[in-house]
């Protein structure tokens, strides 16, 4: 075979390989998690039991400082539709589908986090600039997917440690 023709298929294959690394990492991490077992969640029972029920959704403080922030996608809604968290101090993202396949994206900010059913998926995040910003879904999921939004409201960090839990859902009171 002649160099040339081996070069090229070399570097086919190269390119082949970069591009299937990149889909894996970056779209099917949460597939990946649930064939393998890690995460795995019953979409059906989310709102009922484990660390996804409703009580346990939005913001929650955790003993070292930062905060953990649950949320449910499912058509056409994240759950809860406002997270309210304070600038400057590390977010742990943690969220899971009901249904479909969604992607939370944050307006203005480089970062999309895939919400895959029976998997969690899940990233960190320090908000420095404090502001509202809209977390439409990316991924199209439906007729209502057009609509499908929450909202992100950062607010400065000494106010937030006098918010009620409950406060920490309800960006009109802001």
């Amino acid at each position: 075979m002649p160099q040339s023709k081996l070069g090229f298929i070399l570097a086919i294959v190269v390119l082949a390989c970069i591009f299937l690394g990149m889909r894996v990492y970056e779209v099917d991490l949460p597939l990946w998690q649930l064939l393998t077992g890690k995460n795995v969640l019953d979409p059906a029972l989310l709102h009922l039991e484990g660390e996804f029920v409703e009580s346990n959704l939005g913001a929650a403080q955790e003993s070292d400082g930062s905060l953990t922030v649950r949320m449910i996608a499912q058509q056409y809604v994240f759950v809860p539709r406002c997270v309210v968290v304070p600038a400057g101090v590390p977010v742990r993202l943690r969220i899971t589908s009901a249904d479909a396949v969604h992607k939370l994206s944050f307006t203005g900010m480089d970062l999309t986090v895939k919400a895959v059913p029976g998997a969690v998926s899940e990233t960190r995040r320090v908000f420095s600039a404090v502001g509202d910003f809209a977390m439409p879904c990316h991924e199209f999921c439906g007729p209502g997917h057009y609509a499908m939004r929450s909202e992100l409201k950062v607010i400065p960090r000494d106010q937030f440690p006098a918010l009620a839990p409950g406060e920490r859902k309800d960006c009109a009171a802001h």
